[in-house]
Order: C-alpha cells, then structure tokens, then sequence
C-alpha cells in the first residue's frame, strides 16, 4: 500500500471507528461453511440456526423467528428467517435500521455446492455486526435479519426466489414494523477477495449515494464501482412496498463470474479484508442515518 493511501486508511478508521473485524467475519463464515450444502430445511440448515441463535444469545438483542411453510418447485419447504433487533434510545415509537443477508445455499443436487461467497460472507458479516453492535451507542433500532430461501430451486422467477424476504416485507406491512424503517441495507456476495461492488439500479438512488460517498470518504473508494446494473435481490420485496433499500452485491466473482452457483464458490476465495471493508461503511453508513 502507497504511505499516502495508508495514512487514509488509517485516518479514516480513527475519525470513523473501525470496529469491525473482518477476521472475525471470515472465521463466522467458515463455521457456516463448515455445515456443508444448506439448502432450506436440510439438516445442514437446521444445525447452522441453531449456530446463529447460539451467537446472538452472547449479545444484547431481542431475538425473534419468523418460521413459515411455503411452496416450492419441489414441494412445501419449511424455512425459517431469524431475527435480531438491537433496541435503541427513541424508544417503541422511535425509526429503525435494517441490515439483511440469506444465510441458506442453492439446492444444487449432486453437486457440493458450499456457498462460501453467496450465503457464507453474508452470514458472516451479520455475526459480526451482532457481535460489535451492543457497544456502539444509536438511538435508532438497529435490526439484523438473516434471510432463508434467497435462492430459486429451479429457474430464477417472481414465484421461486426470495421466500424469506418477501414472507417478511408482507408481515411486517401488516404489523407496521415496515413503516418504521429508515433504510434497508441487504448484502449478497461480498466476501470475494477481488472486490467490486457494483451500484444496483433497482435500489434507492439516495440511500446508495450516501454508501458510495461514504466508502470513498473512508478510503475504500475503489471497491464501490461507477459501473451498475439491475438486480432482483433480497431488497426486493421491500423496495417494492416503499421501503428506502439498497442491494450490496459483488457480481463478478472470479473471471467471467465462474465461481458463482458452482462448486468453486469455497472459503479460499473470500478475504477477511473485503468482509472489513463492507462491515466498516455499514457500520458508519448506520450513524450517519441517525443523524
């Protein structure tokens, strides 16, 4: 790293707080990895909530199940999102904080597909938010959300895709926890250690403004691209009931985006870096909103 570049780095995390270990994400990602393929209501699943439950019990939050049967291509699944709400200072009728990601795996049988990136690094990276959250004060409700069913069983569609979030934008429509929400950050595929996010054009253009700006006001201005394109993704379903969303998403993982849904997506691709990278602008992306 140049000396210049370096000495930003480090201003940045003393005005900022970088108090997001991406080591620590990493080592959160690879013990979901380590519970092999996690298609919803496999074993493997099953064993990786109770993982997740095990972590938030060690923090500071209200933790909550919202367990639904829904229909799929290859019959009725039982999925299961899990819920952490960090309660903050306004109180019940106070404005809240969203962060999402899926933590399930593509069914892909027979094949061992992992999902190391796509749905390892995102659980990983809400552990850890978890694990730092109780000593960083916010007068907003701070909720982390780890989605079940992101992926498509079979061709990608409005029917066979996304069973956690829309299951959960459609509740909480109705008990108008969604009124409440500030912003809705969900991330997807962030761990690759070449890291690119691009601007997701389904999402809110000020919401993703402000992460962009910043990303670059911290120093990891060359992660969050110029580039952008359109895509369906856990945000979704709350961009479409009004809701101020953004989709963090790494689409080009490996040349010509090889590794994605195969079985090369495995923990030697992620970096602790990039997960550090990612956790650092939420976590400042989170205080500038209360502000």
């Amino acid at each position: 790293m140049h000396r210049s570049k370096a000495w930003l780095v480090l201003w940045a995390s003393l005005a900022y707080g970088a108090d997001f270990s991406g080591t620590s994400a990493l080592e959160y990602t690879r013990k979901a990895v380590a519970f092999g393929p996690r298609p919803p209501g496999s074993p493997a699943i099953h064993k990786l909530q109770a993982f997740i439950e095990t972590q938030l019990k060690t923090t500071r939050c209200e933790i909550s199940s919202d367990a639904f049967t829904t229909a799929t291509p290859v019959g009725p699944v039982s999925m299961q999102n899990i819920i952490a709400k960090f309660p903050g200072k306004s109180g019940s009728s106070g404005r809240s904080t969203v962060i999402t990601g899926h933590y399930d795996s593509k069914s892909m049988p027979g094949k061992v597909f992992l999902g190391a990136n796509d749905g390892g690094s995102s659980t990983g990276v809400l552990l850890e938010l978890a694990r730092i959250l109780p000593g960083i004060p916010h007068a907003d409700d701070i909720y982390l959300v780890f989605f079940d069913g992101e992926e498509a069983y079979g061709q990608w569609s409005e029917a066979d895709s996304l069973y956690g979030s829309r299951h959960l934008a459609e509740r909480w429509s109705k008990d108008g926890t969604l009124a409440k929400i500030r912003a809705l950050i969900n991330v997807d595929m962030i761990g690759d250690k070449d890291l690119g996010i691009l601007q997701e054009m389904n999402s809110s253009a000020s919401l993703r403004l402000l992460v962009w700006d910043t990303a670059r006001e911290m120093g990891y201005g060359k992660y969050f691209l110029d580039s952008g394109f359109a895509t369906e993704d856990d945000h979704l379903p709350f961009l479409q009931r009004g809701v101020n969303a953004l989709d963090l998403i790494d689409f080009d993982y490996g040349p010509h985006n090889e590794n994605w849904h195969t079985e090369k997506d495995t923990m030697d691709k992620l970096s602790a870096h990039s997960l550090e990278v990612v956790g650092n602008v939420l976590i400042n992306v989170i205080r500038k909103l209360e502000k």
